[in-house]
């Protein structure tokens, strides 16, 4: 999401106008709220809040099924040496360049 001017407000200026921006919020827009003229919270509608930490669960999940599988591989004996994996990578990319006829 890109912000604009109007979506960075000062704290003293939130503190005045708290029940604007948290409408603003609801209607979906996204506030970063400075301190000292640095990021210091942002006001989001909270049911994107709740969207957001359900992505980073989901996203925790993914991870954790990935590392499970990574573990079995090794239990499993399905290693290769990292340098000739990166060999392969880099030559399959070359292949796929000159084939393309640049990258």
């Amino acid at each position: 999401m890109t912000f604009s001017a109007s979506d960075i407000v000062p704290l003293t200026q939130a503190r005045a106008k708290l029940s604007e921006l948290a409408d603003q919020a609801k209607a979906g827009a996204e506030k970063i709220i400075t301190k000292n003229g640095e990021s210091y919270v942002a006001l989001i509608d909270a049911e994107r809040l709740d969207y957001y930490h359900r992505l980073e669960r989901e996203h925790i999940h993914l991870r954790l099924d990935q590392t499970d599988k990574g573990l079995a591989d090794v239990e499993a004996g399905r290693t290769r040496d990292a340098r000739e994996a990166l060999a392969d990578l880099k030559y399959s990319r070359r292949r796929l360049c000159a084939n393309a006829g640049s990258c």
